[in-house]
């Protein structure tokens, strides 16, 4: 049994680790700036931004820290730049800090594979960043955490477009799907790094319990697809067609800048994970549609 924090704990994937981990049998704190209790777990209202480390935390093993302003779908506008580079690394560093002054020894610390920017050829954990603003903001992340590296292990998870059957990506474009008009988005050929909820939390579980993974670990399924067979699985799954396709000049129209999230892509593999001996329970698409539904 261990003492676990997990900072961001009302969140989608937050909601779903805390209730794993109680089920195995782990004291889980609960950290989120609401303070929303969760079954099984001690709920604590932090802020990082304005309150200290919170007494409940100070003798936990580890911390999982999920935390960070939604990023989109919605346009980014000056103000939800700041807030969505601003809202990770506050929470960061004070964890961080924490860590580095005598607190807990590991830290598994959330990214996202949009640190490699657009890329569509195969990338791995030692791949560089890219050069746009969600790689930037990536990069500055994953720095924020790796300063608790000097004193304790230090995961950073970079995950992908996580698919759960109640929040994120998923409802929306299951509703597409279902009305017959989820098809290619741009040319579709962009990579879809994709995971299950429950691959994501397993795999969060397994950087927890594996000593051997420190730095970044890519937790993406082993087979991602392109975005135009992505579209046909799920339609396909639900018995609809997906011709209709969605222009490039009219996403962008949209969302502005932020339709780089939907019209770029990443080839991401999980090297890390696989070479620790992690196994996917999805490990494709169909399956995991299927699993969904």
């Amino acid at each position: 049994m261990s003492r676990i924090a997990v900072v961001g704990a009302t969140g989608l994937i937050g909601r779903h680790l805390v209730a794993s981990l109680v089920q195995r049998g782990d004291v889980v704190i609960a950290l989120s700036r609401s303070g929303h209790s969760l079954e099984g777990a001690t709920a604590v209202r932090w802020d990082a931004a304005r309150d200290q480390w919170p007494a409940q935390a100070h003798e936990v093993d580890a911390v999982v820290n999920l935390a960070g302003e939604p990023i989109g779908p919605a346009r980014w506008t000056s103000s939800k730049r700041r807030r969505i580079l601003e809202s990770r690394l506050v929470t960061t560093s004070a964890i961080a800090r924490v860590i580095a002054s005598g607190g807990p020894t590991t830290l598994i610390n959330a990214s996202a594979v949009g640190f490699y920017g657009d890329v569509q050829t195969v990338v791995d954990e030692s791949a560089p960043a890219g050069t746009d603003f969600l790689a930037d903001v990536c990069r500055q992340w994953e720095a924020a955490a790796l300063v608790a590296a000097d004193r304790g292990r230090v995961v950073v998870v970079r995950t992908g477009i996580v698919l759960a059957p109640e929040g994120g990506a998923f409802p929306p474009l299951l509703r597409l799907a279902r009305l017959g008009v989820l098809g290619p988005l741009g040319n579709g050929r962009q990579w879809v790094p994709w995971i299950h909820i429950d691959d994501q939390v397993a795999a969060l579980q397994h950087c927890l319990e594996t000593n051997s993974l420190a730095g970044p670990v890519n937790l993406v399924a082993p087979s991602p697809v392109r975005q135009r067979e992505f579209a046909h699985e799920l339609a396909r799954a639900v018995n609809r067609p997906s011709w209709l396709p969605a222009p490039s000049f009219g996403v962008k129209m949209a969302l502005g800048a932020s339709a780089s999230m939907i019209l770029q892509g990443q080839h991401v593999t999980p090297r890390a994970l696989l070479d620790s001996g992690f196994q996917f329970a999805h490990p494709t698409v169909d399956a995991a549609f299927q699993s969904l539904l």
